[in-house]
């Protein structure tokens, strides 16, 4: 029956191209071939009472409600201006620097990645506040929208993020199959908060080389006589002010990552944390009242139901695709690949960085993952590395045209005079740096692995 695997796999791409929702296309699909096995025989009807507790488990997982909680806290601290406050102190700091407000674009990216997580909120954030200045200070247009495009979904691989924290459950579970399968009863896990120690060193390389890269680019571009002009009697901002700017969001970041980090909270816990920290925040900037909370509640219902109806979806297709023999056939495909468990490692690399031009990193966290993580961790692999490779890879689909939703942000809030074709063009050297650290870390595993295992 492993042929009615293939045929259901084919029915979900088809029905997702026609335009289908995600989330019902998964769940629709697997319950018309729930039902095809039941007439058929390849299926019980006992094994259709999965699926409910499928759905009870994923509502009861205490991982998973680190999702809303995250969301909360990241749409709080975006509507309390914190992003046009900072951004508005480092380019005061840096303005002497030639490119300094590009490098400033990045630091602040980071930042708020660090305590938002949320790509759409940092990427219009900084739309609306950097772009015009970088485009009034002669900035090229691909040049301003790649680097505030690319600072913005630095979010998915620095912590706290919300794809680690999808990543985390998906794997955790992956990893556990994968040691049973392989004779292991004595099994080990590993956590959200792994993957979060693991992505930090791999999070600050990938920093480090965007600001080399905006740095350069404004130095070529001062060599041709073009581009952002250093303001060599721009007063700087007294410490007051960068302390002001700065405290804040690095006192949330220290206090919810350090309590994981430190062993002294879950995931959920710091979450939990960091969401009551963002209204305290808010509450200091003057920006709490009830129109605010009903706004910032009522968007982290809807990405959170977004999240959590993909969720459903997914796991419902994964257990009737099992149910059919289908991951065995994904199992023995891996092992057939040339170059054992790297061959099949870069095999699904690629094919990941290319469903991330048509797919959102959900989908593919939820529908991909599931399905090729327990072969290749049964290879041999590190969870923690393969975790981080995963999540690098999966933030390259913000970037990557026509569906990068990184894109589609900036798109909304640029002027029309840019063009969205200089958009898709500043992304791509972005887009570059990205797989060039991804390859450094699949090179050199001690960048994910080292403080995971020192912690």
């Amino acid at each position: 029956m492993e042929w009615i695997a293939v045929v259901m796999f084919v029915a979900v791409c088809a029905t997702l191209l026609v335009g289908y929702p995600v989330a019902f296309t998964l769940a629709g699909v697997a319950l018309w071939f729930a039902g095809l096995g039941v007439a058929l025989g390849a299926l019980s009807s006992g094994d259709l009472l999965d699926i409910a507790s499928r759905v009870y488990g994923t509502m009861t997982n205490v991982t998973l409600m680190a999702v809303p909680l995250f969301v909360f806290m990241g749409v709080m601290l975006e509507r309390s201006k914190l992003a046009e406050q900072l951004l508005q102190t480092m380019a005061a700091l840096f303005g002497r620097v030639r490119g300094g407000l590009l490098a400033s674009v990045v630091v602040v990216g980071a930042l708020l990645a660090a305590s938002t997580g949320i790509v759409g909120a940092t990427v219009v954030a900084m739309g609306l506040i950097s772009l015009p200045t970088l485009l009034e200070r002669g900035v090229s247009p691909r040049l301003a929208s790649g680097a505030i495009c690319a600072s913005g979904t630095l979010g998915q691989v620095i912590p706290p993020s919300i794809v680690l924290v999808l990543l985390g459950d998906v794997l955790s579970a992956a990893y556990q199959q994968a040691q049973l399968r392989s004779g292991v009863w004595s099994v080990e896990t590993v956590s959200v908060g792994d993957l979060f120690a693991g992505a930090l060193i791999p999070g600050l390389v990938l920093v480090v080389c965007y600001v080399a890269y905006v740095l350069f680019a404004a130095q070529r571009a001062a060599w041709r006589g073009e581009g952002d002009v250093a303001t060599a009697d721009a007063p700087l901002p007294s410490v007051i002010t960068v302390l002001t700017a700065l405290l804040p969001p690095v006192a949330l970041i220290m206090l919810v990552l350090g309590t994981i980090l430190g062993g002294y909270a879950t995931a959920t816990e710091a979450a939990g944390i960091g969401a009551a920290g963002a209204v305290l925040l808010a509450a200091l900037k003057g920006r709490l009242n009830l129109t605010e909370l009903r706004t910032t509640a009522r968007q982290t219902v809807v990405v959170t139901a977004m999240v959590f109806m993909i969720l459903l979806g997914a796991s419902t297709f994964s257990m009737v695709f099992n149910a059919y023999g289908g991951d065995a056939l994904i199992q023995q495909a891996l092992q057939a690949l040339p170059g054992g468990a790297i061959g099949a490692l870069v095999s699904v690399m690629v094919l990941m960085f290319f469903l991330g031009f048509v797919l959102d990193f959900i989908e593919i966290v939820f529908v991909v993952v599931p399905i090729v993580a327990v072969p290749l961790l049964m290879m041999g692999l590190d969870p923690i590395w393969l975790g981080i490779l995963m999540a690098m890879n999966l933030q390259t689909s913000f970037l990557t045209p026509p569906f990068g939703f990184a894109l589609f942000y900036l798109r909304g809030v640029a002027p029309p005079s840019l063009a969205t074709t200089d958009i898709y063009r500043g992304a791509a050297p972005f887009i570059g740096i990205q797989v060039m650290v991804l390859m450094l870390v699949a090179l050199v595993p001690v960048l994910a692995t080292w403080l995971p295992g020192k912690l």
